[in-house]
């Protein structure tokens, strides 16, 4: 027998949320404190984990407990309670504790649906099946008062409807798994937007939604009829579609007052009865009264042209979100698909010259304007007579056409902009090719992507005839292109790819349009041009060789002009070894340094040359000279030099007159796409646009947003003039050895740390005080010097490598050993080096700082007892020359004199020494410092990974762990998947980051610390 030790009188209220706010009173009818109260009421609540998780709040005079909604009708159902406390409830409290397990059974049973008043305001709520609650009811002999206590008050109903919808939310569709299955299964539901339900009752609208069966054998549709013969109108019916035949449609005449009239199998009366007034509410909220009529068929209007335009542009849209079937003439769909085209069908004839070249992108062919809209094609006289007809739906041959009022002044503005009497160019016809005849598969996407919204947007295409189809054709297909003899001249035997690459470039030529030779460094970019300008000696030999007057004049240029090379200085020497090995038989001018001739000179000798050699600062100094005189074709090498467009140089090579353009380079885009655009701006000057329209049209699309279709388009238009091929690329099988890249992790010693942290302290004091131009100055100053720091810690100090020693006045001997323990980097390098000496292996090391190559030629040289190349930006080209000689030179393993002169090791700067030199004598490669751009690096490497190279190459990778080093090769890990996509980055934007992600970013990883 239990003993009660006091009474407590249970209320509450339901907030409109769901909330319960309860509150006790104790016999004397005090307010318990809401404190104890939660304590005695909630002791064995494990929800709420008893009790200590609800909140209390003071209401007025009242102290209120709150559960929150989800866990008010899972309590009430099955209040567990103290026993020792007699507990009486009241008001809406024993209506819970009555209608609690009624709606548990409910919950249990899955006995609930989504509410219509709630989806109309965008919400997603639950509440019971009326029925399934009445017959829980009559289950627990409760349905007497079940009606009672529902109505007794409108609020706490509303309340109770809330906590019955949170309660659904979370015990069944609580979890992402549950709630993505829902989702799946009814998309319609969480349509927030309320849309598609005027005129519906709630029954109408779970059926609409999928949540119920539709138990009708037919559904109900609009169908809109066109005129037949003579009959001037469009029809709109209500029609039955059978479910099974939908072939079987039985039109019906609606009243507005509901009633239904017609011919449909007996079956069908008792739903088209029950729902005939549902069909005329919908209706009428989903049409214009203009279309509705008061009599027995309230659709039974006739409708003009103009209505029949609007219901198959507006109303029908609106009708499919009601909820409606809609049944529309079979050619509006076909419109509706096709995008509107404009087309530029080129003249038949046009381009067929004998053969001879069109002379470049700016020749003009003739053509006639074609329309497309749906399957109707028109010419520019059939497509104005049915403009000036005015009609925004008229039949032509037999066929419906929509005129859109938008979409016709669409094509008369470009039809307007573009003079017919002059033509098109070359470059739009080739354009508009390009970019209307991608991928089919791409290209059937990206018009499904933007289907919506792009409807109505014109599409401006080009209609070649067979010969202009047949050359566009050759551009893209390896396999057409006309492979002429390799030519008698050439002291080399072409690789198979090498041969289709010298093809392709004749092939270009004979139509006058630029080409980008990209191949991967170390293929044979050289002798595939050579191999080229012989080919151009053989085929123009005959021609008679102009007075060096008349080569003064860029419009008599015969087609046997020189051509011109312009190359970084550093390569300069290797371009005239490779002409003379390669093609004795050409005769080669080198215009540079004191062998540079005045103009009275320099034309002269000129007009006999083949081929003028020069570097792009001579280019540069000698602008005016240079641009006088048409070349029978100017190749740029290394042709990344000119990727600033604004660059005196680049303007310099711009102005040069030439009948042919070649940009040679294994990195097309380093940092950013306006490279790209640089060089195609010289190869086929206008192709790709202005710097500005580039950069909007392509740039801000490709780099900021990853645009995939502006890539495509961009891919497109570039791929006609670049060949591009890689090493591992299948079909060039180069069979070249290994190339093992791995990354050495080295820790910063004591000083090195030390430094490094005082850098970063000094910097993030100063941008706190510094702002513009001063600010990112010092960023970038203080990036220099933790780099250098990462290397070694003299390159700050500007410590003297040896010092003189006072009594003899001679250079004391190098501490090396000291040098050495300052840098873990240079320790590390030093051991790596011995080793490979030690088996007799050569290596190429890598550094952008001119102090740190100085320091480590010195050190390796004493400790190697060896000598040691160094290459860097002020070596003049004789000595460059030499260096790579000596360095190629066979290995000698006697002991001879010449054999202890022979360098094995050479260091030489990323930018000097990173392009155009071939050294496959090493066989290890070291970057000692990391650069930006991973395409600099792979440069770098390619001097030893090329063409020649017969051993396993070893690339190492030095970073100093814990510091920006670290950071700027994760960077480099991602940017490299990039590089591919013409897209990449420099390190300017470091300038931009706030003080915090400066800090974030150089601040020292404490835990890599030695």
């Amino acid at each position: 027998m239990s003993i009660n030790l006091n009474t407590i009188t249970v209320k509450l209220a339901l907030s409109e949320y769901g909330d319960a706010l309860l509150f006790g009173l104790n016999e004397r009818d005090d307010y318990v404190p809401g404190l104890t109260f939660k304590q005695r009421l909630f002791a064995w609540h494990e929800a709420s984990f008893y009790g200590t998780e609800l909140a209390v709040r003071q209401v007025e005079d009242v102290q209120v407990v709150v559960l929150p909604a989800e866990q008010v009708i899972p309590f009430f159902s099955d209040p567990k309670l103290l026993s020792h406390v007699h507990w009486n409830w009241e008001g809406g409290a024993a209506r819970l504790n009555v209608l609690a397990p009624l709606l548990t059974d409910c919950l249990k049973g899955k006995k609930y649906i989504p509410r219509l008043a709630a989806y109309r305001e965008g919400r997603l709520q639950w509440t019971w099946d009326d029925a399934a609650l009445k017959r829980a009811a009559t289950d627990r002999n409760e349905s007497s008062t079940l009606q009672q206590m529902l109505t007794e008050s409108s609020e706490f109903t509303e309340g109770l409807r809330a906590a019955f919808s949170a309660a659904v939310s979370q015990q069944y569709y609580g979890t992402e798994a549950t709630a993505g299955d829902l989702r799946s299964e009814y998309p319609l539901l969480f349509d927030r937007s309320g849309t598609g339900t005027a005129g519906m009752d709630e029954a109408a609208w779970l059926i609409s939604i999928g949540w119920k069966a539709d138990t009708a054998p037919f559904r109900p549709a609009l169908q809109l009829l066109e005129p037949e013969g003579d009959e001037p109108h469009w029809v709109l019916k209500l029609v039955l579609q059978d479910k099974y035949d939908e072939s079987v449609l039985v039109p019906i005449q609606l009243s507005g007052e509901g009633e239904a009239a017609g011919k449909w199998p007996a079956a069908w009366t008792p739903h088209v009865t029950e729902r005939a007034a549902g069909w005329s509410a919908r209706l009428r909220a989903s049409l214009p009264g203009e279309q509705l009529l008061s009599g027995a068929d309230m659709l039974g209007a006739p409708l003009s042209n103009e209505l029949a335009w609007r219901f198959l542009t507006a109303d029908s849209r609106r009708l499919l979100e009601a909820g409606w079937q809609v049944l529309l003439p079979a050619w509006w769909e076909t419109a509706s698909r096709k995008k509107p085209r404009l087309r530029a069908k080129v003249s038949s004839g046009e381009g067929e010259r004998s053969g001879q070249s069109l002379f470049g992108l700016d020749s003009l062919i003739d053509f006639d304007w074609r329309i497309s809209i749906g399957d109707a094609d028109l010419s520019e006289s059939e497509f104005a007579e049915l403009v000036a007809r005015g009609e925004r739906l008229v039949r032509f041959r037999g066929q419906w056409i929509p005129l859109d009022p938008a979409l016709l002044a669409q094509i008369q503005r470009a039809m307007a902009g573009m003079d017919k009497s002059q033509g098109l160019s070359f470059q739009d016809v080739l354009q508009l090719h390009l970019l209307g005849t991608g991928d089919e598969a791409e290209n059937a996407e990206a018009a499904e992507e933007q289907l919506q919204e792009e409807a109505t947007r014109l599409r401006l295409e080009v209609e070649l005839n067979g010969h202009l189809l047949g050359l566009i054709g050759q551009l893209g297909q390896q396999a057409q292109w006309p492979k002429p003899e390799v030519p008698a001249g050439l002291k080399a035997e072409l690789r198979s790819y090498q041969h289709d690459g010298f093809a392709w470039l004749a092939f270009l030529r004979r139509f006058g349009l630029g080409a980008c030779l990209a191949d991967d460094m170390g293929l044979g970019k050289t002798v595939q041009l050579i191999t080229y300008l012989l080919h151009l000696k053989d085929n123009y030999a005959a021609a008679p060789k102009p007075d060096a007057a008349a080569k003064r004049d860029p419009h008599a240029a015969p087609a046997d002009w020189p051509s011109l090379i312009i190359c970084p200085t550093s390569v300069l020497g290797n371009w005239q070894k490779e002409l003379a090995r390669f093609a004795p038989s050409l005769n080669v001018m080198l215009h540079y340094g004191s062998k540079r001739l005045e103009a009275g000179y320099f034309y002269g000798a000129a007009s006999q040359a083949d081929v003028v050699l020069t570097s792009y600062a001579t280019a540069s100094l000698d602008q005016e000279l240079l641009k006088q005189f048409t070349w029978g074709c100017i190749c740029l090498d290394e042709a990344q030099n000119i990727k600033n467009a604004q660059t005196k140089q680049s303007v310099a090579v711009r102005s040069f007159p030439a009948l042919h353009r070649i940009a040679l380079t294994g990195t097309p885009i380093e940092n950013r796409l306006s490279e790209l655009w640089s060089i195609y701006d010289f190869i086929t000057p206008g192709y790709l646009g202005s710097s500005k329209s580039f950069q909007d049209r392509f740039s801000n699309a490709i780099e900021k947003e990853r645009d995939e279709r502006r890539t495509n388009e961009l891919q497109r238009l570039v791929k006609p003039f670049m060949l591009r091929r890689k090493k591992k690329d299948p079909a060039i099988q180069l069979d070249l050895p290994d190339k093992n890249e791995m990354k050495t992790y080295i820790h910063l010693t004591a000083e090195q740390a030390a430094l490094y942290d005082q850098t970063v302290n000094e910097l993030l004091e100063r941008v706190q005080k510094l702002e513009g131009i001063e600010r990112k100055g010092a960023i970038l100053s203080a990036l220099t010097r933790l780099k250098q720091l990462c290397d070694h810690p003299a390159l700050l100090s500007k410590e003297a490598l040896q010092e003189t020693d006072p009594d003899s006045g001679a250079m004391a001997p190098l501490n090396t050993p000291a040098l050495i323990g300052r840098s873990a980097k240079l320790e590390r390098l030093m051991a790596m080096v011995r080793e490979l000496r030690e088996e007799d292996e050569r290596c190429l090391i890598f550094t952008q700082y001119v102090g740190m190559g100085q320091m480590l030629q010195a050190v390796l040289q004493q400790e190697l007892g060896e000598p040691v190349l160094y290459l860097n930006g002020s070596t003049s080209k004789t000595a460059r020359d030499r260096m790579i000689d000596r360095f190629q030179a066979p290995a000698r393993t006697d002991s001879s004199e010449s054999a202890s002169d022979q360098p094995n090791v050479f260091i030489l700067s990323l930018k000097a020494g990173g392009v155009g030199l071939n050294l496959t004598a090493a066989n290890h490669v070291f970057h000692f410092d990391r650069w930006w751009n991973p395409a600099v690096e792979n440069q770098a490497t390619d001097r030893a990974y090329r063409m020649g190279q017969t051993r396993d190459v070893q690339v190492h990778k030095f970073i100093s762990l814990g510091t920006l080093e670290e950071r700027i090769d994760e960077m480099l890990e991602s940017k490299q998947q990039l590089s591919d996509n013409v897209i990449s980055s420099s390190e300017g934007w470091i300038t931009e980051l706030s003080t915090d992600a400066l800090k974030d970013l150089f601040t020292l990883r404490r835990e890599w610390m030695a």
